[in-house]
């Protein structure tokens, strides 16, 4: 059996565990740059708000409602969510737990007898919310659809238990019968609006499609293994985590549109060095850097040439480097290259491709030794980041006053990595 835990509306969620006066209470969370609604608890939905719409559309019933609003705080979304998934690994086993994102999780619970499973599956939701204070729900079924098939079910019909399992063919049949072809995992719009079309509606009547049929109308061998998951068998087996990124990239958006070039580079000095810190922390070296910058689009333009779309350019390093100062160096070059005068710019972002392990960079017979000794020098940059954070020493280029930052009007405290914000408890 598959299980599937999914945190309730995650960064709610994680706002509340250091703001008990918020349980059930309203609350939104909005996007980077205050921009959109990307969390919104139960309380928040019955004022008739909805996911992914622009904050200021709802500004009006938020402040009338005084629903609790918060701007993205992702060191604190990321502290907890390693929290809930290094409580799962415990209890289950790290080789059972494939992490699928940051507030989802799959569980092999091949182990656990199929009588005991409505218990197990309390037990960790109850373990979890206990040891992390952050609300979960768990569906468990035959495969990986057919437990995501139990969650939804769950949190749609806002089961007391937070808990749904499949343990027999009744129920599994109940389920697919209550759930529409456009609400399963891996069915996207377009092939949802085709299966309507073939007057398929629910996921039982897909199940009784043939695999041949799917194979030639639901995109392949894709088709074939949603067939074979709602029919209970294994096709989309658990993954090993990705230990290695094969790409690192760091992009912001900008508070307020940026139209000088010392801006430009300040930002784009700063996610270089952000990046080249995710790069030694995988131990990898890259060989090409890419900066990119978005022209801010003019009101009521379609034309491309009025801003809107990504104007980008890299370029292939001599020698692949995870050093900050050998990459600023060629970040600084391009952000010139992506400048023009007299445009206004809303994001800015750099990108490190062609990556290898640092251990495999080719020695450099024309460097000299205290230059090949820079690793010991980022080494301790990064070990006085860690502890002291907020980039305590960071490169002049990358600015002080960095007024092109990110607007976090409703930022609440990290609580959890940073000691001057530790929650106090009288």
């Amino acid at each position: 059996m598959k299980a599937i835990v999914d945190c309730n509306s995650f960064y709610c969620s994680c706002e509340r565990v250091f703001r008990p006066d918020l349980e059930e209470k309203p609350v939104v969370v909005l996007s980077n740059n205050d921009g959109c609604i990307i969390s919104i608890s139960n309380e928040a939905k019955n004022y008739g708000i909805d996911m992914a719409i622009p904050y200021y559309q709802a500004k009006d019933i938020i402040e009338q409602n005084g629903i609790s609003t918060f701007s993205s705080n992702y060191n604190l979304y990321g502290d907890l969510s390693r929290r809930v998934m290094d409580t799962l690994k415990y209890l289950v086993g790290e080789e059972n737990v494939e992490v699928y994102s940051v507030d989802e999780a799959f569980l092999d619970l091949t182990h656990i007898p199929v009588e005991e499973l409505h218990q197990c599956a309390a037990h960790i939701r109850d373990v979890v919310e206990q040891w992390t204070g952050v609300s979960v729900s768990v569906g468990v079924g035959k495969t990986k659809v057919l437990s995501k098939v139990a969650n939804r079910l769950s949190k749609k019909l806002r089961v007391a238990s937070k808990t749904w399992v499949l343990d027999t063919d009744e129920a599994t049949a109940d389920a697919l019968q209550r759930t529409h072809v456009k609400d399963l995992w891996g069915i996207g719009r377009r092939y949802a609006l085709k299966l309507m079309d073939w007057n398929i509606h629910t996921a039982w009547e897909l199940k009784h499609m043939n695999e041949e049929w799917a194979r030639a109308n639901l995109g392949g061998v894709i088709g074939v293994r949603m067939i074979q998951e709602l029919n209970g068998k294994h096709s989309i087996e658990m993954r090993d985590p990705l230990v290695n990124k094969k790409m690192i990239a760091t992009t912001r958006m900008f508070g307020a549109a940026v139209s000088d070039l010392k801006d430009i580079k300040e930002a784009v000095a700063t996610y270089t060095a952000r990046a080249a810190e995710k790069l030694r922390r995988q131990h990898s070296a890259a060989s090409l850097i890419s900066v990119f910058v978005v022209p801010k689009q003019q009101s009521g333009s379609a034309d491309y040439r009025h801003g809107g779309y990504p104007r980008t350019r890299y370029q292939t390093l001599y020698s692949p480097t995870s050093l900050t100062h050998e990459l600023i160096k060629p970040a600084m070059a391009l952000a010139e290259k992506v400048y023009k005068d007299g445009e206004r710019y809303s994001k800015a972002g750099v990108m490190l491709s062609g990556l290898v392990p640092d251990t495999s960079i080719q020695a450099n017979l024309f460097k000299s030794a205290a230059s090949n000794q820079s690793r010991w020098l980022m080494n301790m940059l990064d070990n006085i980041n860690f502890s002291m954070r907020d980039d305590i020493i960071k490169y002049a280029s990358a600015g002080t006053e960095k007024n092109w930052k990110m607007r976090q009007d409703f930022i609440s405290p990290r609580y959890t990595t940073r000691w001057n914000e530790l929650r106090e408890v009288k």
